[in-house]
């Protein structure tokens, strides 16, 4: 393949010095995701795969090894450069939803255009448009509180997609969620990857949730034990 990876790390790891401790959370870590993919990262708690979620979102920088996103190396960014790289190529949706309780769907949605400097006009149709392709076009106007725990994760997910990022990265994403909620809401990634061609890397614990996709990569102990097709297929 020719084309840029959206993702590329190589040789990555990641120390955390507390004290006289030394905790090594990556070791060496290798992985590439093409444009187009749906994978899920999983493993055991303490496996490594919130620093790994961390290190791909730039939310936090490798003590070693190389890191690109959409072929832009991130090591050596300032805490400006960062920022930008992550408001404008990586849609984060989060267990929690993080949503502001006295905003509207539309004003949450289009938080990130706010930053970006979009004019109003512009920030309400694309987040209009955001918010018709997770199916809440019905509930511009609602606040958090007017809403179900899966419609406000809909509106997570339509925030994350309003920039139009190189990458969905979903922590935990039906954490939050009864099974049936739950299970709607990766439908919706499914069919935003299959219909759209919405890059997407899920975290999670659950296998259920892992083997709806079509790659599972999983960590023990800071390394990458096993990178493939979901066991018993997607």
């Amino acid at each position: 393949m020719s084309e840029t990876p959206v993702i590329a790390l190589s040789g990555v790891s990641r120390v955390y010095e507390l004290g006289a401790e030394r905790i090594q959370a990556l070791r060496s870590v290798d992985l590439v995701v093409q444009k187009g993919e749906l994978l899920a990262i999983i493993g055991p708690s303490g496996s490594g795969k919130s620093t790994l979620m961390n290190v791909i979102g730039a939310l936090d920088t490798p003590s070693g090894g190389s890191y690109q996103i959409d072929g832009q190396a991130v090591s050596g960014l300032s805490d400006d450069q960062l920022a930008q790289v992550r408001n404008q190529k990586i849609g984060f949706v989060f267990q929690s939803f993080n949503l502001l309780p006295r905003q509207s769907a539309l004003d949450n949605v289009a938080l990130p255009l706010r930053y970006a400097g979009y004019s109003r006009a512009e920030r309400r149709a694309k987040s209009e448009r955001a918010l018709r392709r997770v199916d809440l076009g019905d509930r511009l106007g609602h606040t958090p509180e007017q809403l179900s725990g899966g419609q406000k994760q809909r509106v997570a997910i339509a925030r994350a997609l309003v920039t139009e990022p190189a990458i969905l990265l979903a922590d935990e994403p039906t954490g939050a969620l009864d099974q049936a909620t739950g299970k709607e809401i990766i439908e919706l990634f499914l069919r935003l990857n299959r219909e759209e061609g919405v890059t997407v890397v899920l975290v999670t614990h659950d296998p259920q949730v892992a083997a709806r996709t079509r790659r599972v990569v999983t960590l023990v102990d800071g390394r990458v034990v096993e990178d493939g097709p979901p066991k018993g297929g997607s």
